[in-house]
């Protein structure tokens, strides 16, 4: 072996390059970093309005067999990667490639990664600016007497507004930035250690309070109870589809947060972990949800309405609304911010790590080209409105472009180079799976079902079926 090579693999093996990176303190702040990631606006927004349009309790079961599927070994392999390369998803892509002989050109796997998490989230900042905006409105009893027609007109008069998307945008990229400009101790794993605890007390509150409606069993039917006659194609398609992007995936933030995970930590069992809670909060939110919108006699397939729209007319009708769906959107802001700080996280390190410049110059730079870039997405739901390009607005050419072409690519790519370019022994050595049958389902998975899965998503993606 060269000298090069040895240099190469002390990096790879987690001594030369994690100096000065820094480290999560346990596997239970990896954890929580991790769940804080996946669980986001997907998992309380999308899960229970696209579970209500597929019928329920039929799509749940083809959804959890999908994250088993893609979900957990695309984890797994995005966080090996990481943890076995110490450094931002490029730097950790080039070193792993280079050990293995591989093409030097895997690199742009990583870059591609970077740069979808960072365009994701100078148009998520904005999105998540309405849950701080739907806040003090429930607290102040602002959804008080609102119907179909009034409340989708509160909802238009927000995305009519440009100031107020924009300030609200800001404050998420400033309150994200913030946190991240502190490092991986100070800033990341204080911030998730209160954050991601305290979203998991204010869901269970309210899923204590939808108990008490009188439809919290009906709700459990219908999330609970598969009739597949309900579920057709398409509702498989969205189950996999979304089983893809509901773990924050081919986006950088898994591998970066795995770059900061401890040796002799259980990638296998702390992914299992992750899969496992973010689902189970996407289930409470369903028995969050549901009761409320049963009792209140609303369509629980009202679409991607159904958190800005549909939820505020049952907290503005219902006993302790105010109160109720002031903690609702407060909870659903702490899992957007949980999510825009593991998706700022590899820009910074990329550009601390590639240019060899501070964490602040880093924050500074990727702050405000985040913010100049969240400004198209604040005037495409208004100013811009009409300007379209192939009929599509600002915001929704980067929605595409991130959801439909970087992402499902990313994820294809990232399995591709494990499964074939990476040696077996490198990968089960890695993470850390003793059991050689065990390591061989996932193996088999990862090199067959997984990459099949994701072909299936980016097509359907694509409209081509």
């Amino acid at each position: 072996m060269s000298q090069d090579s040895i240099a190469v693999a002390s990096s790879v093996d987690g001594n030369s390059s994690s100096e000065g990176r820094g480290l999560w303190s346990s596997r239970w702040v990896f954890f929580l970093a991790a769940t804080g990631s996946a669980v986001g606006l997907g998992n309380i927004w999308k899960f229970p309005y696209i579970t209500g349009e597929n019928g329920g309790g039929a799509f749940v079961l083809v959804y959890l067999a999908c994250i088993l599927v893609i979900g957990i070994p695309l984890l797994m392999a995005e966080v090996m990667i990481g943890r076995r390369g110490r450094a931002n998803p490029e730097g950790a892509f080039a070193l792993l490639a280079k050990v293995a002989g591989a093409s030097r050109h895997w690199r742009w796997l990583g870059t591609v990664a970077v740069l979808t998490g960072f365009l994701i989230l100078s148009f998520y900042a904005v999105v998540a600016g309405w849950a701080l905006d739907y806040a003090p409105a429930a607290l102040s009893g602002g959804f008080a007497g609102l119907d179909g027609e009034s409340s989708g007109a509160l909802f238009g008069a927000l995305l009519a507004d440009p100031w107020k998307l924009a300030g609200y945008g800001s404050l998420v990229l400033a309150l994200t930035l913030g946190i991240v400009g502190l490092g991986v101790r100070e800033g990341l794993e204080r911030s998730l250690r209160f954050l991601m605890p305290g979203l998991f007390v204010l869901l269970l509150i309210l899923v204590g309070y939808a108990a008490t409606t009188g439809h919290f069993m009906q709700a459990v039917h219908f999330l609970f109870d598969a009739d597949f006659s309900k579920l057709g194609g398409q509702g498989v398609l969205v189950a996999l589809g979304h089983a893809f992007f509901t773990l924050s995936l081919a986006s950088g933030a898994m591998m970066v947060y795995g770059s900061y995970l401890p040796a002799g930590t259980s990638i296998a069992r702390t992914s299992l972990l992750v899969a496992l809670a973010d689902t189970l909060v996407a289930l409470l939110a369903g028995l969050a949800i549901f009761p409320l919108v049963f009792a209140n006699g609303l369509e629980p397939g009202a679409g991607p309405g159904l958190i800005f729209v549909t939820l505020p007319i049952a907290f503005g009708q219902m006993p302790l609304g105010q109160l109720v769906g002031g903690l609702f959107f407060i909870m659903l802001a702490i899992a957007a911010l949980t999510s825009a700080i593991s998706l700022s996280e590899p820009t910074i390190a990329w550009l601390s790590e590639k240019f060899g410049i501070s964490r602040f110059k880093a924050v500074l730079l990727s702050g405000v080209a985040l913010w100049l870039l969240s400004l198209g997405t604040v005037f495409s739901f208004n100013a811009w409105s009409e300007i379209t390009l192939f009929g599509k607005t600002f915001f929704d050419s980067l929605d595409y472009l991130t959801t439909n072409l970087m992402m499902p690519l990313g994820g294809l790519g990232t399995v591709l180079f494990t499964g074939w370019a990476l040696s077996r022994k490198t990968v089960q050595e890695a993470l850390g799976i003793e059991q050689p049958q065990l390591f061989g389902l996932w193996w088999q998975l990862l090199r067959w079902l997984t990459p099949l899965g994701i072909l299936i998503v980016f097509l359907h993606t694509l409209g081509l079926f």
